[in-house]
């Protein structure tokens, strides 16, 4: 009955849907405000029956209906309830279904959150996401539908879900990384809109951009969830693998970093106009190229969930039809968007321009190298492979420059400026920036690599010229601390994401280059050492769950004779997938983390162990939660309460 329920709210959203995109773009189109009233209502209950359709999956988890085809796959009684919940986001079609409800989520938001934008304007965005939101529904019922039935057959166990995701970073990385991905359909469905009526003012990008950040700021925390979640979860020590899926959501982020920063020029200049536009419809349909990635079968992934061509083929088409049509209605509409580009070479403007050709140009780098593999092989041309090496080394040379326009560019002024306001400050910097990136990596690891000293030559010019900025700007007509308090709130969000940004780079340059890993030999009371610490292999013990036996290690750590920390790690054997997993064990701490994984039996009372030692890793994820809280503090700026926005209009 409740799997019937599930379909049923299914069709209905479909109809909802299709009325969505044909009645209130049909009443903008004519000027029909009747129709185009229909919107928000519309919305709402498209959203209404989608969560009855989503909550009806979550309670079939819930009860272990196995009459249900999809519970069977990715269940079993003896899953823990909160794995069992969700599981329902951990295969394909669920996982589709989880897209399309938070996509009428962020709809039914835009519906409740902009009353006071033109009617017109709300009509042409729901509709266009009603749009959007066809594709996926009619996908899911009729080649994905999470409700169909085992009948005749009624097993009376599941299969369990796959042991890798048995984890909380399942319960939280999907969705916060799909908020990210159909987030970006808001600003798609602004910047189509803004096409439709020609209307690409400062109004415009200030509308969308709150909306486009907080997108952002979603997509940031689900790939630095998901980074984290691999680097304890699969028992490689690693954070970032350059796998196709991965890179994947790079890509959108990339276009959606670049999209955040022109946004800025068209609100405060009403420049970029016609580009801000194209890099929103980049950004969502590099999301929808990240779907097809995962689920047409072309990759083989730990990421990936599904192998049916037939599908694949539905999410071309589909990748086709909203790229295609967009950009068609771009390059029709698009030579009658005017730009103010009254700005001299040196300005901010020009600062930020250079911004976005560094992220396209990172952006570029990621797209060919995770493609051209893809295509060589699907065209019979064979198999190559574009490694870690490539992506490393072209995202160092593209992040140098980079780094110093992060620093350089919030210090010029708009329109137009002199470098010889700031050329002491940035000589100053450069100089400390030249010492420091030699000195700190040979005090602190007593070895000099040349990636390691661009790294922290990067991280040290962001923040000393961020400083800089800050002092200038809360110095300019008050106080230090008392300008410091009448810095808005967007200032400080983009204060908090460039001194992310500096400590994401410190991290990867210390524990890229500094990491020590050891495949070691150990029977108990054997001692290994790396990097000064000494790891005691103590002995193994039982650790069962409720659906794995399996054991876990003891391993004492010490350094100079002084106490560590005592780490368990375990191996686990699934008895219903007949699958065995690793359980990492880190001892982690402010300059560095301590790992061990265990490893196999050798058979002669020995065990085979990993162990790790990584400098700064952490404030590769702290870096991007800093990231992720500047742009919540940007998104809450008092200039972006759509009331105030309308008033100033």
């Amino acid at each position: 009955m409740i799997a019937e329920l599930g379909n049923y709210a299914l069709a209905l959203s479909l109809a909802v849907a299709v009325f969505l995109s044909i009645f209130p773009l049909w009443g903008a189109e004519k000027g029909n405000i009747q129709l185009m009233s229909l919107a928000r209502p519309m919305t709402y209950g498209l959203f209404l029956s989608l969560t009855v359709a989503f909550c009806a999956l979550l309670y079939l988890f819930a009860v272990n209906d196995f009459s249900v085809q999809y519970v069977v796959n990715n269940s079993n009684t003896n899953l823990p309830l909160q794995y069992r919940l969700s599981a329902a986001w951990g295969s394909h079609e669920g996982s589709l279904l989880l897209w399309i409800w938070l996509m009428t989520l962020w709809a039914a938001a835009v519906a409740l959150f902009s009353k006071q934008l033109p009617q017109e304007s709300v009509a042409r965005v729901l509709g266009i996401m009603g749009i959007v939101t066809i594709g996926f529904l009619v996908f899911v019922l009729f080649t994905s539908n999470p409700f169909n039935r085992t009948f005749p057959d009624f097993p009376v166990d599941g299969r369990e879900l796959n042991p890798l995701l048995q984890d909380v970073g399942l319960i939280f990385h999907p969705p916060l990384l799909y908020m990210g991905y159909v987030g970006f359909s808001v600003a798609f469905a602004f910047a189509i809109a803004s096409l439709m009526t020609g209307r690409l003012d400062t109004a415009w990008a200030r509308w969308s951009r709150p909306w486009t950040m907080a997108a952002w700021v979603f997509l940031t925390l689900g790939i630095v969830l998901g980074s984290w979640w691999a680097y304890y979860e699969l028992g490689w020590g690693g954070w970032w693998f350059w796998d196709p899926v991965e890179n994947a959501s790079l890509m959108p982020w990339l276009a959606g970093t670049a999209l955040l920063h022109s946004l800025a020029v068209t609100e405060k200049r009403g420049s970029f106009k016609a580009w801000t536009v194209l890099l929103a419809i980049l950004a969502f349909s590099l999301c929808l190229l990240g779907t097809f990635l995962v689920r047409s079968g072309i990759l083989v992934s730990v990421h990936a969930f599904a192998s049916d061509p037939t599908r694949g083929l539905y999410i071309l088409v589909y990748l086709i039809i909203v790229i295609g049509g967009s950009l068609g209605l771009y390059a029709y509409k698009g030579g009658q968007i005017r730009s103010r580009d009254n700005a001299e070479r040196y300005s901010r403007e020009t600062m930020l321009l250079l911004n976005n050709i560094l992220l396209m140009s990172a952006l570029a780098v990621v797209f060919l190298g995770t493609l051209l593999p893809l295509v060589h092989k699907q065209i019979g041309l064979g198999t190559i492979s574009i490694g870690t090496p490539f992506f490393n080394q072209m995202f160092l040379i593209i992040m140098t420059p980079f780094s110093l326009l992060l620093g350089i560019g919030p210090l010029v002024k708009w329109r137009r400026d002199q470098f010889s306001a700031i050329r002491k400050p940035v000589i100053i910097s450069l100089m400390v920036m030249l010492v420091a990136g030699f000195a700190l990596p040979y005090l602190l690891q007593d070895t000099l690599t040349v990636s390691s000293v661009l790294g922290v030559m990067m991280a040290v010019i962001i923040v000393l010229l961020s400083l800089y900025e800050l002092q200038q700007r809360a110095t300019h007509r008050s106080g230090f601390f008392s300008g410091l308090s009448k810095l808005s709130r967007s200032h400080w969000g983009m204060m908090l994401a460039h001194l992310g940004v500096a400590m994401m780079v410190w991290g990867i340059a210390f524990s890229q280059n500094y990491s020590v890993e050891r495949d070691v030999r150990m029977k108990i009371g054997d001692t290994a050492q790396i990097a000064g610490y000494d790891y005691k292999f103590q002995g193994i013990s039982e650790a069962n769950g409720p659906n794995y036996t399996g054991g876990k290690a003891q391993v004492d750590i010490t350094k100079n004779g002084k106490f560590e920390a005592i780490l368990f790690a375990e191996k686990r054997f699934y008895t219903v997938s007949r699958m065995t997993m690793t359980e990492a064990a880190i001892d982690w701490g402010f300059t560095r983390d301590l790992y061990v994984a265990l490893g196999e039996s050798l058979g002669d009372g020995s065990w085979a162990l990993r162990l790790y030692y990584k400098p700064f890793i952490r404030w590769i994820w702290f870096g991007g939660v800093f990231m992720a809280l500047g742009g919540l503090l940007c998104m809450f700026d008092r200039r972006y309460r759509f009331s105030k926005v309308l008033k100033e209009e």
